[in-house]
């Protein structure tokens, strides 16, 4: 229970981290091609500096992992530059229903009727949070989002396969790919805006930083539970534009935040009470 309480804590922080992605990039001048390749060559940097006791046997899950990793950040940019940011988000956290699908014949994580009622709940809310800003516009961004929605569940599924390892080589294998990808685009000119500092620290503290807690905490936790989480990311983002820029959620942003806080919140304190990590009655 120790570890898994700390778990929780790692995935908090981790949505907290991951949350600041959207301020940071809208301040840096670049291609997003070019922003997402620099800020995993930074991240993958970091993580091979401070990391220690790597073990690179590249398994399919390892490698999976890698690759789930890079489709993950690669397509959400193109999914932020062919379709608005809303639809971006919210079609991608369409991730934990994959979860559900898979999680039983790949990892052996069984889902409860109760799992299913959390992510009907919770993508509704988001739904909500979301009304005033979907659109029905940019055909082939959304299509780019609902593929890192696949790639975000495949990405938390091949960590959790390695449970018994440490799925963070996965993650630096993805940052590689993604930073190979970003070259041709980091040569065209140079960043603007925040620039290199503003990179490193993305790449550092919304990238490197986040994936090594979300890295141990996944080890106590089940595959659903890493991303039902972390999904309150898209909540704190407002927060951060609230205090930095002023402006105020409308109303059913706020409805659709407090009924997937809430919904989260009780989850927790159901399996928590269970005293297990899968929820009450199997399917």
């Amino acid at each position: 229970m120790k570890n898994r309480n700390q778990a929780i804590l790692f995935l908090l922080c981790t949505a907290i981290l991951w949350s600041a992605g959207g301020i940071l990039i809208k301040s840096i001048q670049w291609h997003p091609m070019a922003i997402c390749g620099g800020r995993s060559a930074i991240a993958a940097a970091f993580l091979l500096l401070v990391s220690r006791r790597l073990k690179w046997h590249w398994s399919w899950p390892q490698i999976g992992g890698g690759v789930a990793y890079a489709a993950l950040v690669i397509l959400f940019i193109a999914a932020n530059k062919l379709t608005t940011a809303a639809n971006a988000i919210l079609i991608q956290y369409s991730a934990p229903i994959y979860i559900a699908l898979f999680s039983n014949w790949f990892i052996g994580e069984k889902i409860t009727r109760f799992d299913w009622l959390i992510i009907f709940i919770v993508l509704a809310g988001l739904t909500l949070f979301f009304v005033d800003e979907i659109t029905v516009e940019g055909f082939w961004g959304n299509i780019c989002a609902l593929l890192s929605g696949v790639s975000l569940a495949w990405l938390f599924l091949f960590m959790r396969k390695q449970k018994d390892a440490d799925p963070i080589e996965s993650v630096i294998i993805g940052n590689i790919l993604a930073a190979v990808v970003g070259i041709p685009f980091i040569l065209q000119s140079a960043p603007g805006g925040l620039g290199w500092p503003g990179l490193v620290a993305m790449g550092i503290f919304q990238l490197a930083i986040p994936y090594w807690l979300f890295s141990q905490a996944i080890k106590h936790v089940t595959a659903l539970e890493a991303v039902l989480i972390p999904i309150l990311e898209p909540i704190l983002n407002p927060i951060w534009v609230l205090l930095i820029v002023g402006e105020t959620p409308g109303p059913w942003a706020l409805v659709g935040g407090i009924i997937v806080l809430s919904t989260v919140a009780a989850r927790g304190i159901v399996v928590s009470l269970n005293g297990k990590s899968a929820s009450v009655t199997p399917l």
